[in-house]
């Protein structure tokens, strides 16, 4: 299994000299697993993935979308793969409750806003509604899916292949105590990806307008729930946009004081978990 990250801001893509190192695109994960691709949502960062897939050969992947705010889904219009006829490309995800999959991912690509139809796409695109604690295969691995706390709802996915696990849950929001469902999604992963926009100061308000009820989390959450669920890395991810390089890094140093396999995820990073050992590197 390998990871690498693409996008890992929250809320509204953030470019500019403050966060070059750490990376200014919204939410975008690739994970490899043997020849399995998935990606994890389409935020602006899934640009760039597409070209890079492109100079590999033809596509064939799973976007797994873990809610349809837009940040999470604004970069699909601009994968361009999605517009060739050799690519295979799956995409899963909820309803809203407002429309479904298809309409919500259609009503991005209309006029006045874009010019391009989701149903002119050239790509051999399916789409395939999940549901709660659905759990189901995709060529080599296997997804577990489980329904969060965020405004309009949110799933979270644990993907297992060959004895590793990853599990991505991103824009939740923590309880008083630790999250059962999402405990137990993430029983012994070896790595978890986790909401970790605001600080404890800022989240309660100590620090500016009180984030609670935005559906977001802390990086002491995060360390909370590893620590409880058995995990083997902690990745803090979706980093708020008004937060530079410095201010990441500082989030970084104060999670691994309190959980040590802790790491900030930035653009390029790479996770790869094979039988030897676990390791991480920017690639």
């Amino acid at each position: 299994m390998r990871i690498k990250f693409w996008g890992v801001r929250g809320s509204i893509a953030s470019p500019g000299p403050d966060t070059a190192d750490v990376g200014g695109n919204t939410s975008c994960v690739e994970v490899l697993c043997g020849t399995t691709r998935f990606i994890l949502d389409a935020g602006t960062g899934i640009r760039k993935l597409g070209e890079s897939l492109l100079a590999q050969g033809p596509v064939d992947a799973t976007l797994l979308l873990s809610h349809l705010h837009w940040d999470h889904i604004q970069g699909l219009p601009f994968f361009v793969p999605a517009y060739l006829p050799s690519t295979k490309l799956t995409i899963a995800g909820t309803a809203n409750g407002v429309m479904s999959l298809g309409d919500a991912l259609s009503h991005q690509m209309t006029a006045p806003v874009f010019p391009v139809r989701l149903d002119e796409l050239g790509a051999q695109l399916s789409l395939r509604e999940i549901k709660n604690g659905e759990k189901f295969d995709v060529g080599e691995a296997t997804v577990r899916v489980a329904k969060l706390n965020h405004p309009g709802g949110v799933q979270a996915y644990r993907i297992e292949h060959e004895g590793k696990v990853l599990v991505y849950a991103t824009d939740t929001e923590h309880y008083a105590c630790v999250d059962p469902t999402l405990r137990a999604l993430c029983e012994g992963a070896d790595v978890l990806i986790y909401d970790s926009q605001y600080t404890p100061d800022e989240y309660a308000g100590v620090t500016g307008r009180s984030k609670v009820g935005w559906g977001h989390s802390t990086y002491v959450a995060g360390c909370e729930l590893a620590k409880s669920a058995g995990v083997g890395q902690y990745v803090l991810f979706h980093h708020d946009p008004t937060r530079n390089d410095a201010a990441v890094i500082d989030l970084e140093r104060r999670a691994q004081q309190l959980f040590a396999p802790s790491i900030a995820a930035r653009e390029g990073l790479v996770i790869s978990l094979d039988d030897a050992a676990r390791s991480a590197w920017a690639a």
